[in-house]
């Protein structure tokens, strides 16, 4: 216990020295870009240390020589190799029956984090998501790193800022900080990892965030290139020069690569679906779906974890449209499997594999269809890759700088720019949602993206309403109401019946109005009560309560503990909900600009 008693107080002098420091450099300003500039350095460690425990697992468990890719294999070494997956699969059931005996929740990702929860994420749930990825991709299913690398990257600096007890807007700026970290190392791109932290995980771009974000995005892969991280570059070799006619076909192109992006989501669903409909619990499915990953990894080890060796073997080889397409199905088909099976990862480096592959497909069909268009393979595959990816993921910003960047081409500026605006569109207008958001609404949640609507959800009724309310019989006489309610003393009052259980609003001066007739003073005020249908819930946020008030053209409304009971709480009147939701929203916006 003493023990324990000194650790907690040499914790509070840590936490009171560093808050002091801050102080002094500013909050918002120096301390936070010196704050932003950790975050990046553990993000960029967190990066390297996942990479290579997978590493480590495909050249154990695939017997791969060193520097080489799984995905970039042939052909397996060996066919038992293609029950790797199984193996993976119930280790990933293992953890899966953990995670429910131990009832845990449902990981919160950075952008649910900073959605909803003004950044604050769990450190066990960052080490499950974490784990849970490092196994999928490990043995060989289907997806992405990337889930894992911004789970920790953010999960950390989550951490921090609580450790700092830094405010809301600080807290989601870590977080965007902390992923956009993670995606600079994974990918030794800079501009892309900050343009991931401001278009998917803070939601906004402001001047106020630059530093900070720009400074994470650079100390990671700063990092993540000391520590030994492998390039990833994309060689074009020499490329023709861009025509205005070409700019037509690559604006389709992306208009297809958003119609796929869809397509692939939607699919995943069905998958996941189908899975579902199993009578098989849910510890058991990912190794089902291990097993139809290893017999596909015998046609091509290219289906196997993220692709990132598929990816610079597909853009140096010049394969038939008939293999591509082949590919193309069969990766397709593996990365829903994997997901919907209950393997933990994403589609992040998948969408760009499968957006190469369309590229390519594209320009073969428009070599038979139009050859007068000269579409260079290789440049549409960095087309395709950079629209598919924007659909699927989200970020257009993003995904252009990850062209750029990994290409060093800027002649390509233009048309991939165009072609994944054109993806975006598409998806924002007919369907709305990348894949994470897509999976939150799966849920029954209604996040569209990373900006944060916490607050409001937070604003409840409860929070605003009045207790100290004057409540009177519903059987009650006119005379007994004016007896006890003199004119003036109240303008509304609420009629119960027993057991506190609301009837309607009485309007005092409307009772008092009524004709001195012997006969009316008699009549019980039941019959002029008003609103008895309209009620608002304690746990209704400021937006559902406004909607109620908008619907239903009263000044005040009961609150109630539920429809059912209807057992009175409180009053909220419209005027008071209307400043304090003003109040709200114009600290969100200043928070967001970076006013003070």
């Amino acid at each position: 216990m003493h023990l324990e008693a000194l650790k907690t107080i040499d914790a509070g002098r840590l936490r009171l020295r560093l808050l002091a420091v801050l102080r002094i450099l500013n909050a918002r300003g120096i301390a936070i870009v010196l704050l932003a500039c950790i975050v990046g350095v553990f993000a960029g460690a967190a990066v390297m240390l996942i990479g290579w425990i997978v590493s480590q697992l495909h050249g154990l468990l695939y017997e791969l020589p060193h520097g080489e890719r799984l995905s970039g294999m042939l052909a397996l070494a060996r066919p038992e190799m293609a029950l790797v997956p199984v193996a993976g699969g119930i280790l990933m059931g293992l953890t899966i029956y953990y995670v429910r005996r131990r009832k845990l929740r449902h990981p919160i990702d950075p952008i649910e984090a900073n959605a909803l929860y003004g950044g604050r994420m769990s450190m066990t749930d960052t080490l499950v998501v974490a784990v849970q990825t490092i196994l999928s991709s490990g043995f060989g299913a289907s997806v992405g790193l990337e889930a894992a690398y911004t789970q920790v990257g953010s999960g950390i600096a989550s951490k921090l800022a609580a450790f700092l007890n830094l405010r809301r807007s600080d807290v989601r700026l870590l977080v965007g900080c902390g992923a956009g970290g993670a995606i600079a190392a994974a990918f030794g791109a800079p501009l892309t990892g900050a343009f991931y932290g401001f278009e998917l995980i803070i939601g906004i771009y402001t001047v106020a965030n630059v530093a900070p974000v720009m400074a994470a995005a650079v100390s990671a892969t700063l990092v993540a290139g000391y520590l030994g991280a492998p390039p990833f570059p994309i060689e074009l070799g020499e490329l023709p020069p861009m025509q205005a006619r070409q700019y037509l076909p690559f604006l389709i192109l992306g208009l297809m690569a958003g119609g796929l992006s869809i397509a692939i989501m939607h699919l995943v669903t069905v998958v996941e679906r189908l899975f579902t409909r199993l009578t098989i619990g849910n510890t058991l499915r990912p190794a089902i779906g291990g097993c139809l990953i290893g017999l596909l990894a015998l046609i091509t080890p290219q289906v196997l974890s993220s692709g990132h060796g598929a990816l610079h073997r597909e853009l140096a080889m010049d394969y038939g449209l008939f293999i591509i397409i082949e590919i193309f199905l069969l990766k397709l088909l593996a990365s829903a499997i994997s997901l919907g099976s209950g393997f933990r990862g994403g589609l992040f480096f998948a969408s760009l594999f499968l957006g190469t592959l369309a590229g390519k497909i594209f320009a073969g069909i428009m070599a038979i269809v139009s050859p007068a268009t000269g579409i260079d393979p290789v440049v549409a595959a960095v087309v395709g890759m950079t629209s598919l990816a924007v659909g699927v993921v989200g970020g257009p910003l993003t995904m252009a700088f990850l062209a750029l960047e990994s290409t060093g081409d800027l002649t390509l500026t233009g048309v991939v720019l165009a072609a994944a605006i054109m993806s975006a569109m598409l998806v924002r207008e007919t369907f709305g949602y990348s894949f994470s958001t897509w999976r939150f609404h799966l849920r029954g949640e209604t996040i569209r993206s990373a900006q944060d609507i916490g607050w409001m959800r937070n604003l409840t009724v409860e929070r605003m309403m009045r207790k100290d309310i004057r409540t009177v019989p519903y059987d009650l006489t006119v005379v007994e109401f004016r007896k006890e309610i003199p004119l003036g003393s109240f303008q509304r009052v609420i009629a119960v019946e027993p057991g506190r259980k609301y009837a309607g609003i009485l309007i005092v001066a409307e009772i008092h109005a009524l004709p001195p007739d012997p006969a009316i003073g008699e009549q019980p005020v039941s019959d002029y009560l008003r609103y008895g249908d309209a009620m608002l819930r304690q746990a209704m946020n400021v937006k559902e309560a406004a909607e109620m008030f908008a619907k239903t053209g009263s000044e005040e409304l009961v609150v109630v503990d539920d429809f059912t009971h209807r057992k009175v709480q409180g009053l909220l009147t419209e005027g008071y909900l209307l400043r304090r939701y003003a109040e709200e929203l114009d600290k969100a916006r200043r928070d967001m600009s970076g006013e003070r």
